[in-house]
């Protein structure tokens, strides 16, 4: 703006001073993020002296060795170790794609009136205890899925993973050795885990620009081919952060675990035979009667899916993050 001479109008000066309202505001939300991250610290540095006595005595025979016997001095977590990524990938392959085609369907495909209430109903799946999940996929979903399993032992045994030490063709076959499962256990897991991606994903789908989108359809394109184009190279980043997110939530289930899971320190590979053993598992049923020593080698197994679901978490925050800058960028 160009001054006459001699005018008394001077320019305005600009500021960056916040209202006291949101100095509060933003105080507040660094004192509570400072909190989390001096308590999770807190609990990392906790649990990391606890596992040192453990780690001096065991060594690296505590993450080689299966069996979980402290009467004979054989404690390891290998056995463990497997059956909690085994639950895991399990429930990431069953979740993932109703996680994608969920938060697809509220985003592109729902009527306005049906999406309000989707949207509510996940919300209310996240927030749904673990242990009704357990008691869900122990009496309602573990006898369908026996079903399930054995046809799947029945027709796909050439895939290592899908046999079962049984006779499959017999008269009478074996239902127990499908029951309590990396399978069904991995099953009720993904029931839990799906409500978290799809949050996230269908968050990162509504950012979607709303004219590519309208172009790609203007186009001739239909809205899959929409979505196919559009929508998922622009939400990769939340798609892969959702699903990484669910992980971690996969990866520390305990109740619905607990619940369904038939104890077994064997490193099997075959998801569906009965019998297996979960880190989180492990530590709640016997820390209520361990030993001081007993109880410093569930710490330090807990040390170590602590390291492993906070690298999990991390990772998944740095591609939401990257994602979403790149996103603002795009725009």
């Amino acid at each position: 703006m160009t001054l006459a001479p001699g005018s008394d109008v001077l320019p305005r000066q600009l500021t960056a001073q916040h209202d006291p309202v949101d100095r509060a505001f933003h105080g507040a939300t660094r004192t509570v993020g400072l909190f989390v991250l001096c308590l999770i610290g807190a609990i990392g540095v906790f649990l990391g002296l606890q596992a040192i006595p453990t780690l001096q005595h065991y060594g690296l025979h505590f993450f080689t060795q299966t069996q979980w016997q402290p009467e004979l001095n054989r404690i390891g977590i290998a056995a463990v170790l497997v059956g909690t990524v085994e639950v895991a990938l399990v429930a990431m392959v069953v979740s993932f794609p109703m996680a994608l085609g969920m938060a697809l369907f509220i985003t592109d495909y729902a009527p306005a009136r049906l999406k309000s209430w989707l949207v509510s109903a996940i919300d209310v799946m996240a927030a749904v205890p673990s242990i009704i999940y357990g008691i869900w996929g122990f009496f309602l979903l573990e006898p369908h899925a026996i079903q399930v399993a054995r046809w799947l032992s029945e027709y796909a045994s050439f895939i290592p993973i899908f046999k079962v030490n049984t006779d499959t063709h017999a008269a009478v076959w074996q239902q127990s050795q499908y029951t309590g499962s990396v399978f069904i256990a991995g099953l009720t897991v993904a029931m839990m885990a799906t409500p978290l991606a799809c949050a996230v994903m269908r968050g990162v789908f509504d950012q979607t620009p709303p004219g590519e989108r309208e172009a790609a359809l203007a186009l001739g394109g239909t809205r899959w081919g929409a979505a196919r184009m559009v929508v998922f190279p622009f939400a990769k980043g939340g798609i892969v952060g959702g699903t990484m997110l669910s992980l971690g939530r996969a990866l520390g289930e305990t109740a619905a675990v607990l619940i369904i899971v038939a104890p077994d320190f064997i490193i099997k590979g075959r998801v569906l035979e009965t019998g297996a053993q979960t880190t989180s598992e492990l530590i709640a049923a016997d820390f209520g009667n361990s030993t001081p020593e007993q109880l410093k080698a569930l710490l330090t197994a807990g040390f170590v899916l602590f390291l492993i679901t906070l690298v999990v978490n991390s990772v998944a925050a740095s591609i939401i993050r990257r994602g979403r800058n790149a996103a603002q960028t795009e725009i």
